[in-house]
C-alpha cells in the first residue's frame, strides 16, 4: 500500500504537533533522493523548567518508496554535500518551523519556515514535500512560491504538465479532476461519484482526492455494501448510507482522530518469504474489513511515524532477503528438480529388477529339462518344481538349451548387480532430495543476511555452489545466525532451528536428554526443542511446540500437520549423515494446526 491522502493527513498533524516551533540545526542528504533534518526544541514545563529534545525527520522521495517520518536513526552523509543540500544549508540553518500543513487531502506537505537573511531581516521560506510515487519531489520555495531549488529538476522535456526548476512558479498540478473530500456535498457525492458506471470502490478512489483503493474498500465494508459490485446496483437509500459513513471518516479527519495500525498476514504464500507475520496493509483509520478475518492480525500504534517506520522496515527486510536469496533459490530449485527426476528414473530401473528371479528360474528349468529339446523350438513348457505349476519359457530357436539357460543366467546376474547398485544409489538420491528440501525450507525461513550466509556455507560444503579460493583475508566474517526463540504459555523456552546447522546444534548441543524434540512427520522442517529444566511439560506447551514444528516445515500451507515428538535422548545422528538428518525409532505423534498466532516470540 502506498501513502494516501488520509495517511498524509495523520502524518501532517503528528509532525505539526511534534516539531512545530523547533529549529532545524542540521541538514544532511545521505542519498540523492533523501533528506535528513535534525530538529531541536526547547519547551518550558509547568514548573518553569526548560525541556530540550531532538528529533530527526527523514524525507525520502525515492520513486519506489516515497516516505516521511520521525525517527531516532542517523545516517552517514557523503563527504561532499549535494547542491540541493548546500542551498538548504545556506538559507535554513537554524531556521524555525512555523507550521506544517497538508494541501487539502493531496499527498503534499508544506513546511513553513522562518529564518534571518544576511541583513538580519526575518524571512519566510517553504519546504514542500510531494509524496506522489514516481513523481515525488522536495521543492524549496520563497514566500511568493517561486522555486529556489528542488531535489529533482523536472523540465518540460520530462513533464508537459509542470516544470520544477529554479525561478519557476510552484503549483500543484490538477490533472485528474478529483473532488476535494472536505468540500464535497451529499448531492455531489451521489450525483458525481456514484453515477459513474464503474465498480463502487473504483468510482470512489478515482473521484476523491486522498482516497486509496483500501480506503474505498473500507468505506464499502463499513457500510455493509461489500456484496455490491457496480454503482448501478445501489439504491438511493444505500447511496445515502454510503455518504453518511463517508461523512464519519471526514469528521474524524477534521477532529484529528487517527488510529494508526498495521495489518499483518499470519501466513504467507509460497512465492514469498515465509514468516509468521508479514505486513499486508497500514492505515490511520480503523480497517474493520480485516477485524474478523483469522488470517490477519492488527497491531495498533500511538505514532504515525512509528507505524510507517515499522511497516516499511519490515517490507524492506522481506524484499532484500528475497532479492539476496534469489540465486540460492534458483540453485536449490534446479538441483532439487534434477534429483527428483534422477530418483524417478532409478525407481523405474529398480522395478525392472523384479524380473531377475524369473530369469533365474528360467535358467534352472532349462538346465533340468533342456535334454528334452531336439533343437529349433521357440518355447518349452515344463513343471516349475518350486511352485509345482506349469511354466512356459521363451527360447531362441537358433541356440541350444544350455545356451538359452546361460542367456537367462546372464540376465539374472546383470539385474542382481543392478539391484545391488541401485539400492545404494536410490538411498543416496533420496537423502539428497530430503537434504535439498530442507535447504529450500531454510530459505523460506531466512530473515536476515546471516541466515542466508549459513545456508550458502552449507550449499558450498556439499558442492551445490563452487568454492572461491580468492576470498580476501581479513574480510568481515558473517555474523552467526541464531535460532528462533519462543516462550510457551507455561513459561518454557522453545527453540526453532532456521537451517540444518542450527538443527544439529539445537538437538545435540543445546538440548539435554530429557528435553523434548519435535519435527514434522515425513516433511522437511525445523528441529524444535523445548527446554524442560527437569520439569514436567504441560499439554499446552506440547501443543504450542508442535504448532511451531508444523508451521516451520514444508507442511505450513496445510491446515493441519502430523508431528513426531520424543525426548532428545532417543534422537540419534548416523555417522556420516548430512546436517539436520537424524533417526529415532520410538516416538509419539499428534496432528496439530499450523497456526502459530498467540505464541510469544523473543526478539533476537
Amino acid at each position: 500500500m502506498a501513502l494516501d491522502g488520509i495517511t498524509i493527513a495523520a502524518l501532517t498533524h503528528e509532525l505539526d504537533e511534534t516539531i512545530t516551533g523547533g529549529r532545524i540545526t542540521k541538514i544532511a542528504q545521505p542519498e540523492k533522493d533523501e533528506l535528513l533534518l535534525t530538529i531541536k526544541q526547547s519547551k518550558t514545563d509547568d514548573n518553569g523548567k526548560t525541556l530540550r529534545s531532538s528529533k530527526r525527520l527523514t524525507i525520502s522521495v525515492n520513486p519506489s518508496l516515497p516516505l516521511m517520518y520521525l525517527n531516532d536513526e542517523n545516517k552517514q552523509s557523503p563527504m561532499l554535500a549535494p547542491t540541493f543540500c548546500m542551498v538548504l544549508r545556506k538559507y535554513l540553518n537554524n531556521c524555525r518551523i512555523i507550521s506544517i500543513k497538508q494541501e487539502g487531502l493531496e499527498r503534499v506537505i508544506r513546511m513553513e519556515l522562518e529564518h534571518l537573511n544576511e541583513l538580519g531581516d526575518l524571512c519566510k521560506k517553504y519546504l514542500i514535500v510531494e509524496l506522489m510515487g514516481k513523481h515525488s519531489n522536495i521543492i524549496f520555495c520563497d514566500e511568493n512560491d517561486k522555486i529556489i531549488d528542488s531535489i529533482k529538476h523536472i523540465s518540460l522535456l520530462v513533464s508537459s504538465v509542470r516544470e520544477v526548476l529554479p525561478g519557476r512558479d510552484y503549483f500543484i498540478p490538477n490533472t485528474q479532476n478529483k473532488l476535494n473530500p472536505f468540500h464535497i456535498t451529499e448531492s455531489e457525492f451521489t450525483d458525481i461519484v456514484l453515477s459513474k458506471p464503474l465498480p463502487i470502490t473504483k468510482a470512489i478512489y478515482t473521484s476523491l482526492t486522498g482516497f486509496s483503493p483500501v480506503m474505498a474498500n473500507e468505506l464499502l465494508y463499513s457500510s455493509s455494501l461489500s456484496d455490491k459490485n457496480n454503482t448501478d446496483e445501489l439504491t438511493d437509500m444505500e447511496k445515502l448510507h454510503l455518504y453518511h459513513n463517508f461523512s464519519i471518516i471526514m469528521d474524524n479527519l477534521h477532529k484529528h482522530i487517527f488510529t494508526p495500525e498495521i495489518i499483518y498476514k499470519n501466513s504467507s504464500s509460497s512465492e514469498s518469504v515465509k514468516t509468521e507475520k508479514i505486513p499486508a496493509e497500514f492505515s490511520c483509520i480503523n480497517l474493520t474489513l480485516y477485524e474478523n478475518d483469522a488470517i490477519y492480525t492488527i497491531k495498533k500504534y500511538t505514532s504515525v511515524s512509528l507505524m510507517l517506520y515499522e511497516y516499511y522496515s519490515s517490507k524492506e527486510i522481506i524484499s532484500r532477503i528475497l532479492q539476496k536469496s534469489a540465486d540460492l533459490r534458483k540453485i536449490t530449485s534446479t538441483a532439487l528438480e534434477r534429483a527428483r527426476k534422477k530418483y524417478e528414473l532409478q525407481a523405474k530401473q529398480l522395478k525392472d529388477t523384479e524380473k531377475k528371479d524369473k530369469y533365474r528360474i528360467y535358467g534352472e528349468m532349462l538346465t533340468t529339462y533342456g535334454y528334452e529339446l531336439k533343437g529349433g523350438e521357440k518355447s518349452i513348457t515344463c513343471n516349475n518344481y518350486y511352485t509345482n505349476e506349469e511354466i512356459t519359457i521363451p527360447l531362441d530357436e537358433t541356440k541350444s538349451a544350455m545356451d538359452n539357460a546361460k542367456h537367462y543366467f546372464d540376465k539374472y546376474a546383470k539385474l542382481k548387480r543392478t539391484l545391488e547398485a541401485l539400492t545404494i544409489q536410490i538411498k543416496e538420491t533420496q537423502e539428497e532430495v530430503e537434504h535439498l528440501e530442507s535447504i529450500s525450507n531454510a530459505l523460506d525461513m531466512a530473515r536476515y543476511e546471516d541466515d542466508l550466509a549459513a545456508i550458502r556455507s552449507e550449499m558450498t560444503e556439499y558442492g551445490y555452489i563452487k568454492k572461491h579460493s580468492s576470498s580476501k583475508k581479513g574480510g568481515k566474517k558473517p555474523g552467526k545466525s541464531k535460532p528462533l526463540h519462543y516462550i510457551s504459555s507455561d513459561g518454557f523456552d522453545i527453540y526453532v532451528g532456521k537451517n540444518n546447522y542450527q538443527n544439529d546444534e539445537l538437538t545435540f548441543k543445546v538440548a539435554t536428554g530429557n528435553d523434548w524434540w519435535f519435527h514434522a512427520k515425513a516433511s522437511a522442517g525445523s528441529h524444535v526443542i523445548v527446554k524442560t529444566e527437569g520439569k514436567e511439560l504441560p499439554d499446552r506447551s506440547f501443543e504450542e511446540a508442535a504448532r511451531l514444528a508444523a508451521f516451520y516445515s514444508s507442511a505450513r500451507n496445510q491446515n493441519k500437520a502430523e508431528i513426531d515428538y520424543i525426548q532428545k535422548k532417543h534422537v540419534k545422528k548416523p555417522n556420516g549423515s548430512k546436517p539436520g538428518f537424524v533417526v529415532y525409532y520410538t516416538n509419539y505423534s499428534m496432528t496439530i494446526e499450523t497456526d502459530i498466532s498467540g505464541i510469544q516470540e523473543v526478539s533476537e
